[in-house]
């Protein structure tokens, strides 16, 4: 969310930005919340000049009454001004509601136009335009057929998509053997990866209240993907930087602190509403998956220091695990409304003979900070700190790379070195059928 008075100052960069975005049918909104704003800021002009004469004129009517108890003809002239203090008293309960009607008024638009993006993003309409900006390790297609990843995952007695059907319906799974416990251990890797890194290790809640969703995420994305708890104010979260960034919420956090660097593990429910093909059935667009996350909260100057780092935190986990992978700069059409500067890390498939997403790393400026009253305070006072965020590594999506890459021609999937502690000493995965 952007500071209305930017907006006021600088409404047609603001609109540049929305055309940018490929957002035109926002541009009227950006000329009607200046005019509610003109309006709040005259309602709150006339308040505050009620309230200031308030204090003068009932002194008045005290002095007229004392008056009048000697001089009768005074006492006309006391009831005129208790008249005028009533009339204002209305006016100014009036002005007030006001006041709160334009502001909500100016709030809901407010969250709905973009935050202006980085001068380095791509401009595109979607997706489509995003930019590979590097690739790290060599994208290798075996001499042997690489079968689909639930297939992979079957041979080892290690996936029951039916059983998890039928308890839950589709987009669930069921995780069974070594397939489940090489999902464990790679979260476990990753937290113990970012733990080495200088993070704090967090789990959070799983459930968040209304407006800390309304506070981390978009409008659009907000429908699209939270599930709501029936007859609460609770939310299930679709990532745990929803329940990390809000744990800041309404507070003053002393610039000595900074930078908060958090990393958390959860489940993660999604109500997942896009494109089913063949290539997202499976475990890859799923309902329910676990992830280990990552966010930092930094002074402002810090943050695109802090995005550099975290983009590359995930290439050299996915590295370290034999994944080729690649940076795909996301475009202006492709960045959610709250985010400056956006990058996924995509894992190369041997099977698709391509990269898919596996990691998102998303630089939000001060949007998520001003939407939930987060504040830094300094020695030259207090300001918005900015917020990022970054997969660490989300299974199973993350499984179907990892076994595609470490699949061998007799069936056989190869444990990397570093995993090896975290499956018993594993080295080598062998099919039961």
């Amino acid at each position: 969310m952007l500071d209305i008075r930017f907006i006021r100052e600088n409404p047609e960069a603001v609109k540049e930005n929305i055309k940018k975005k490929f957002q035109e049918e926002k541009l009227p909104l950006v000329d009607q919340v200046l005019k509610l704003d003109a309006e709040n800021r005259a309602a709150m002009s006339e308040a505050n000049e009620l309230r200031a004469a308030r204090n003068t004129l009932s002194k008045r009517v005290g002095m007229l009454m004392g008056q009048a108890k000697k001089d009768p003809s005074k006492l006309a002239e006391a009831e005129e001004a208790k008249a005028q203090v009533k009339a204002n008293a209305d006016r100014l309960a009036e002005l007030e509601q006001k006041e709160a009607q334009l502001a909500e008024e100016i709030r809901k638009i407010m969250l709905v136009i973009p935050n202006i993006i980085a001068p380095s993003v791509p401009i595109g309409p979607d997706d489509s335009a995003n930019v590979e900006v590097e690739r790290f390790g060599e994208p290798a297609v075996p001499d042997f057929e690489i079968p689909y990843h639930t297939e992979i995952m079957e041979r080892f007695n290690g996936v029951d998509m039916d059983a998890a059907g039928r308890v839950s319906g589709n987009g669930f799974y069921y995780l069974l053997g070594n397939v489940a416990r090489l999902h464990e251990a790679v979260l476990a890797y990753a937290r113990d990866f970012m733990i080495n890194k200088g993070f704090t290790f967090c789990i959070p809640p799983f459930m968040i209240h209304g407006n800390v969703v309304e506070g981390v995420m978009s409008q659009t994305d907000m429908e699209a993907m939270m599930y709501k708890i029936e007859g609460e104010d609770l939310y299930l979260i679709g990532t745990s930087e929803h329940s990390m960034i809000g744990k800041f919420i309404d507070q003053i956090i002393p610039e000595a602190s900074l930078p908060q660097t958090l990393t958390s593990y959860s489940p993660c429910f999604r109500k997942e509403k896009g494109s089913h093909g063949i290539e997202e059935r499976g475990v890859y667009r799923i309902h329910q998956f676990e992830k280990q996350e990552m966010i930092v909260v930094c002074k402002p100057e810090d943050s695109m220091d802090w995005y550099e780092k975290m983009w590359r935190y995930s290439v050299e986990l996915f590295r370290s695990l034999d994944i080729p992978v690649r940076q795909l700069e996301c475009c202006s059409g492709d960045l959610a409304d709250l985010k400056v500067k956006s990058c996924d890390i995509e894992a190369w498939s041997p099977r698709q003979k391509k990269y898919f997403e596996v990691c998102s790393c998303s630089n939000l400026g001060d949007a998520q900070a001003r939407r939930l009253k987060m504040r830094v305070k300094g020695e030259q006072g207090t300001y918005l700190p900015h917020t990022l965020n970054n997969t660490v590594v989300a299974p199973p999506r993350m499984l179907i790379a990892f076994l595609e890459n470490n699949l061998q021609a007799d069936g056989s999937v190869v444990i990397p070195k570093v995993l090896q502690p975290y499956m018993g000493g594993l080295e080598i995965m062998m099919p039961e059928k």
